[in-house]
């Protein structure tokens, strides 16, 4: 589920200093948020910023070359001139360190004893290699900043000459690494809370903070450039389509010409994708990871060289396969929604990805990539999910289109993407824009304002519901003069109803019980009352319970204990003795039974009550009266019915004939 940085939600909402991950917790619960887990510091204990005195280099035995290290610590962390673990001219420490990228001179990211890493691992002064090492001079892996271990973090490097602080600052505030980050549980209806946009929606709504919103084109730098002939071209060719939803219908590219593949992703985008669980990998990769999180719009970027036009989306074709970003080799089903270019002008002749849940190995972005072809997409969420599921790939891009992704998101995302890598890749936007788009806008609702307070039983007045509905984006009107209400929509001809058109962001709402559950999760669920319903008058027992009731008191009464038994059984009847044309041989198996040596329902108590007994007294139960009042399954006169697919509604006569398969 979707971590939430304090720091990354605060640049869309004003979040007050000081808050805290339980404070914040508290605030999303109240809009339906739920808590999932509150993730602790990824480092705690004294780390600090150090700065390399001298380095010492000594050849072992083992051949391998270690760097003994005076570093400066701070005046709080040296040790004084002629002191410490290994008196030294300087004020400092002395640091056993096995990596090579770093000089006299440099300033580096110091764990001193007593600082615990992730792992955990805790520091303290050892003594190796001839020396007493007091401290480590750490790498982003040891940090949980990156998979980079071949060096360690010169912070020259990671945040330029002039932002280095002096020796003894606290790098664990410098890095970003002890924060607490929320992580909470997001409803499939709700998947425009898999982004920091989304939540700080949700934050604005419970606090009344104001929120500014980063999906929106005016809150660009700049305008949004339009479709340029000269786009990279992009068709849609689905001849199958699931449950007649065309399964891609929007789908932007932008291409980014001349990035430094060497440049390294920003000190923190860095931090901000390892608080929220993602591994940094490289610029562009990074980046695209960075915008899907921050706006919820998965995006993928290809490494231009290896494209050609068109690309098509389409369904797989029998007998293909694609080898996926997880390096495994997947059979693809016809169902499938397909990425694919055209090389050697074959159309759609070569497939790239999984629409909407993973890309392919053939373009992805190497170490050698300076043109990046960017792809922000719109695809079916049923097809999606369906795609996922049949290839076990429950992917970031996947998590959030199968519930749902903003239809009008895709070319403000793919801008999000081009300006981060040119401002941090040295890059530049080509000016070939492609954007084809086939989405319709959302359905308006017509709605009687008074229903929120008839489902709800809470007083709503009708002001406060139309402003809750304008709160969370939906466009109200009244509705023209003459204009009649909708059958069924809860609002009759005369009712002074209005037109709610949702936004484009909450595709979850289609009809007016949707509306209303808005009104009592934003109005507050704690308005509304508890409330028992009155027990209805009864008739008192029947005579069948009476006798049922009768039967057990009396037995409890002399001695027996009342069980409840699984009404699963295996060859219990072989085990009975009973003749082979008995009548309580005929069992109902299961098709997919709980244990494989129990498929069949029971014909009999016994069945079930002997096992039951004899579980018993080979635990030691020296004396033993057992008795169950329960169901059992007489199969015979029933007939097997053909199950009805899942696509549609059972016909009468399908419903007819499950009913009669019951036994």
């Amino acid at each position: 589920m979707p971590y939430v940085p304090l720091t990354w939600l605060a640049e869309h909402t004003e979040v007050p200093a000081g808050t805290t991950a339980a404070q914040l917790a508290a605030d999303l619960v109240k809009v339906g948020l739920e808590e999932e887990s509150i993730v602790p510091p990824a480092v705690t204990g004294p780390l600090v910023v150090g700065r390399v005195l001298s380095v010492s280099k000594e050849e072992q035995k083992n051949g391998k070359t270690i760097n003994y290290c005076r570093v400066d610590v701070g005046q709080a962390h040296n040790d004084a001139p002629g002191t410490g673990k290994e008196p030294s001219d300087l004020p400092s420490r002395g640091i056993i360190c096995g990596a090579h990228n770093f000089a006299a001179g440099d300033h580096v990211v110091v764990a001193l004893p007593g600082t615990v890493l992730p792992g955990p691992f805790p520091i303290a002064a050892r003594k190796t290699y001839g020396h007493t090492s007091d401290g480590m001079i750490c790498s982003a892996r040891e940090l949980g900043l990156g998979e980079d271990h071949d060096g360690i973090i010169v912070l020259e490097e990671l945040l330029g000459p002039d932002a280095v602080p002096a020796p003894g600052a606290d790098a664990v505030a410098l890095l970003g690494l002890g924060t607490e980050v929320l992580e909470i549980n997001v409803t499939p209806d709700r998947g425009y809370c898999f982004s920091m946009r989304g939540v700080a929606r949700e934050y604005s709504h419970s606090t009344g903070a104001a929120f500014t919103d980063p999906g929106l084109p005016e809150n660009l730098p700049g305008p949004l450039p339009a479709a340029t002939p000269d786009g990279f071209a992009v068709e849609v060719d689905d001849v199958a389509p699931v449950s007649g939803t065309v399964g891609c219908d929007r789908f932007v590219t932008r291409i980014v010409r001349g990035i430094d593949p060497a440049a390294p992703s920003p000190a923190w985008m860095v931090e901000r994708l390892s608080q929220a669980g993602m591994r940094p990998i490289s610029l562009a990769v990074d980046v695209t990871n960075y915008v899907m999180l921050d706006l919820g719009q998965p995006l993928h970027a290809y490494d231009l060289a290896t494209v050609s036009a068109p690309i098509v989306v389409r369904r797989a074709a029998a007998g293909e396969t694609l080898t996926t970003l997880d390096d495994v080799e997947r059979r693809l089903d016809p169902e499938d929604l397909l990425i694919t270019d055209s090389p050697d002008g074959a159309r759609g002749s070569r497939v790239l990805g999984l629409a909407g849940v993973m890309g392919g190995e053939d373009t992805e972005v190497s170490a050698s990539t300076t043109d990046v072809l960017v792809e922000a997409a719109h695809f079916d969420p049923i097809s999606v999910a369906r795609t996922a599921r049949r290839h076990k790939l429950p992917s970031e891009a996947a998590k959030r289109f199968e519930r749902g992704v903003d239809t009008r998101l895709q070319a403000v995302a793919a801008q999000r993407v081009v300006d981060l890598l040119v401002e941090h890749g040295g890059g530049t936007a080509d000016p070939a824009v492609s954007d084809l788009d086939s989405t319709a806008a959302p359905a308006p609702i017509t709605f009687d304002p008074a229903e929120a307070s008839r489902l709800v039983g809470v007083e709503y007045p009708r002001e406060r519901v139309l402003e809750l509905l304008r709160r969370i984006g939906c466009a109200v009107v009244p509705l023209a003069d003459g204009e009649t209400t909708v059958a069924g929509d809860g609002a009759d001809d005369a009712s002074p109803a209005v037109r709610v058109t949702p936004p484009t962001w909450r595709p979850d709402l289609t009809g007016g019980a949707h509306l209303v559950e808005e009104v009592a999760r934003l109005a507050g669920y704690d308005e509304i009352p508890s409330v028992l319903p009155p027990a209805p008058a009864g008739r008192g027992l029947t005579v069948a319970q009476r006798q049922r009731r009768d039967v057990a008191r009396a037995l409890a009464e002399h001695g027996l204990t009342q069980v409840l038994s699984y009404p699963f059984v295996g060859d219990v009847h072989d085990r009975l003795g009973l003749d082979v044309d008995d009548p309580r041989r005929t069992t109902l198996r299961l098709v997919n039974p709980i244990a494989d040596d129990a498929p069949a329902l029971r014909t009999s108590l016994l069945d079930s009550l002997l096992d039951t007994a004899r579980r018993n007294v080979s635990r030691g139960a020296a004396e033993l009266g057992v008795f169950e009042i329960g169901l059992v399954t007489r199969p015979a006169g029933i007939r097997a019915g053909a199950a009805p697919g899942v696509d549609r509604r059972p016909s009468d006569a399908e419903l007819a004939e499950l009913h009669a398969a019951v036994p």
